[in-house]
């Protein structure tokens, strides 16, 4: 495809104006039965969030399985994310591992038209806060695309180490998988004021006041992967102070949601693919190493996904 994004800036201003309107979604990658990469599948399935109106797209990032893509099905649910899109929101991929390789990934994501990176965190390694703020520089300094870090698991910034990533031409924003707000509000005192943060904590509705109270309002939603009527109800919700209906729900579907993903590491991907399914998107299994969800537990998330529509006025 090869299309020149617009600047950091520029992109930057559509990410801030997008995160306004809607969540922002982060698709499921589609795997066929086999394990094999199902483009038809993927296209129908983003093309149907789309739909649900997000703010941006973040295809091949944590919920979407990069970690288990090539290179060649990372470059095929880029462009047909991008294809989709048609430049109605952000298209933004995921890129990781250690900076040479995040690189390869950036070039394929730019020549497919994404309009910008999220920098995944590195792999198995724990670094120094010299190291993390070199493994940004390194990525900008090769890529033309805006970059916005990801800080979760061995990746913690300081307020020192987040001035200087921000002081990158091309570095436009933090996602913080933390929640850990004293630090987050230390991160956002010292950022320049127009600098991009995000409530990337998993299942993020159960944190999003929270958040808000530190300038973080925007937040990704794994459930606009399998429900945006419940993501789309608890936004508005959220947007117009309605705490009455912000309660309901997550006493209702997200608190019980967030207790039957802690039952099994990776669930918080198994169960929203899962959660896909039953709704009747061809998105497929999950890749090793994650596993689909036990008999029990699938049980119990189809009780809990229909009471969760039922609460919006929406059905399985």
């Amino acid at each position: 495809m090869t299309t020149v994004s617009a600047g950091p800036m520029a992109v930057a201003q559509r990410l801030r104006a997008g995160m306004t309107v809607g969540v922002l979604s982060f698709p499921l990658t589609a795997f066929r039965d086999d394990g094999t990469l199902d483009p038809d599948g993927f296209r129908a399935y983003v093309a149907e969030r789309l739909a649900a109106a997000p703010g941006a797209v973040f295809p091949a990032c944590g919920t979407g399985e990069f970690f288990s893509l090539d290179e060649d099905e990372y470059r095929q649910v880029v462009t047909i994310t991008v294809e989709e899109a048609a430049g109605r929101v952000p298209v933004v991929a995921g890129t990781g591992y250690g900076w040479a390789q995040a690189v390869r990934f950036a070039r394929i994501a730019e020549d497919a038209g994404a309009d910008a990176l999220l920098v995944l965190p590195h792999y198995l390694v724990a670094a120094p806060q010299d190291g993390l703020v070199a493994q940004l520089e390194q990525i900008a300094a090769r890529t033309p695309l805006p970059l916005i870090a990801y800080q979760r698991g061995q990746v913690a910034f300081t307020a020192g180490s987040l001035r200087r990533i921000a002081a990158l031409p091309n570095v436009i924003g933090l996602k913080d998988g933390h929640s850990d707000l004293d630090r987050l509000q230390r991160l956002t005192l010292a950022a320049p004021e127009d600098f991009l943060f995000f409530n990337g904590a998993s299942t993020a509705e159960i944190q999003a006041r929270a958040y808000a109270t530190v300038g973080v309002p925007a937040y990704s939603s794994a459930v606009h992967a399998f429900a945006p009527e419940i993501a789309g109800a608890f936004f508005a919700a959220l947007r117009d102070g309605d705490h009455g209906t912000v309660d309901k729900l997550l006493r209702a579907f997200y608190v019980p949601l967030v207790e039957l993903r802690d039952r099994v590491p990776g669930y918080a991907v198994s169960l929203v693919k899962a959660a896909a399914r039953l709704r009747g998107h061809r998105v497929g299994p999950v890749r090793a190493p994650l596993t689909d969800p036990s008999p029990a537990d699938l049980a119990a998330l189809t009780a809990l996904l229909t009471a969760g529509l039922d609460l919006v006025g929406a059905s399985l």
